[in-house]
């Protein structure tokens, strides 16, 4: 399979059709080539090729979620973005779109893929806007990953890594100018440490909400984390600062705010603000467009959060009301 794909994630329909078309063609390996969309179309279709069923049938949290038992056939994956991570991952994110849709994953060990290659080389033609949404995507696995719940040093070291080079690269690239080769080569390094990360760990609060947001909207997966993951961090700071100022999470966000300002005395409070108001800026320096561009209302604010409690909103570093998800939600049409 081949395309972009980065921005979004892939239909169910397309692995549906895909295994019906090829499973009495013999076909020995997958290949895909392209965005997350396109890797996680591939990876369910490896997946599903030697049995033939239906990916309805292992989808966590829709149908009859059974057990998957594989084989899968092997799979390559060929990313010519950087951020979702989906060639480091043993999860298929699919959707189907509409008031009763939804994005979920096919999740097993065996799905994972055989070889990733990884080429920056590859991404050299990505436009503007597909930078920008995919690198607030790798930033948002990258930073949910360090504060998740389920944390460990192993995790923690990729992606401090990982944001490290996000801060170097990101903007570079976007921007186009003599380090834009260099800024390129640092995000396809981050956006795989960022699949790596959350394949251990877990994400948080923006992943959380950008299930839902797909499901109902044309929206993007990377414009979904990048158009929220300022405010989402904002709430979870304060969140934490009022219920439980003790939590790591506090510090490991402080830590991140003197990754990006590059000075290590700063006090913790003041390292947060500067990660917030970082988030802020590059959201509005790369022309991140804000949720109601895609016909998100505030109508429509209750139904996501009402689905936004799956498996990312579960290690993030604090629980969040329904209200506080809202406020998310509300700050960012």
């Amino acid at each position: 399979m081949g395309g972009y794909g980065g921005a979004g994630r892939a239909l169910a329909t397309v692995s549906g059709s895909g295994v019906r078309v090829y499973r009495s063609a013999g076909i020995q390996v997958v290949l895909g080539i392209g965005g997350g969309s396109v890797l996680d179309a591939a990876k369910a279709i490896a997946g599903l090729l030697p049995h033939g069923n239906s990916v309805m049938d292992h989808l966590e949290g829709v149908g009859q979620e059974l057990p998957y038992q594989g084989p899968s056939s092997p799979f390559i994956a060929v990313p010519t973005t950087a951020g979702t991570g989906s060639e480091a991952t043993k999860n298929a994110v699919l959707s189907m779109r509409g008031p009763d849709g939804f994005k979920k994953s096919f999740r097993h060990d065996l799905l994972v893929a055989r070889y990733a290659v990884v080429d920056p080389a590859l991404l050299a033609t990505c436009p503007p806007d597909l930078i920008a949404a995919n690198g607030m995507d790798a930033l948002t696995q990258l930073l949910e990953s360090y504060v998740s719940t389920r944390a460990n040093p192993f995790a923690d070291a990729l992606a401090l890594s990982g944001l490290g080079y996000v801060r170097e690269g990101l903007l570079d690239w976007y921007e186009g100018g003599e380090k834009a080769a260099e800024g390129r080569a640092g995000m396809a390094y981050a956006a795989l440490l960022s699949g790596i990360a959350l394949a251990q760990v877990g994400l948080g609060s923006v992943h959380g909400l950008a299930a839902p947001l797909g499901a109902i909207s044309p929206v993007p997966h990377g414009v979904a984390c990048g158009a929220t993951v300022a405010e989402a961090t904002a709430i979870n700071i304060h969140a934490l600062e009022e219920r439980d100022p003790g939590s790591p999470a506090l510090e490991k966000y402080a830590r991140i705010g003197r990754l990006f300002q590059g000075k290590n005395p700063v006090d913790d409070v003041v390292a947060r603000a500067f990660l917030v108001r970082t988030l802020k800026e590059w959201t509005a320096r790369m022309n991140v467009p804000p949720l109601g561009a895609y016909g998100i209302r505030e109508a429509d604010l209750d139904l996501i959060v009402a689905n936004s409690r799956g498996s990312s909103m579960k290690t993030n570093p604090i629980v969040l009301t329904d209200g506080e998800v809202r406020e998310i939600l509300l700050r960012c049409l």
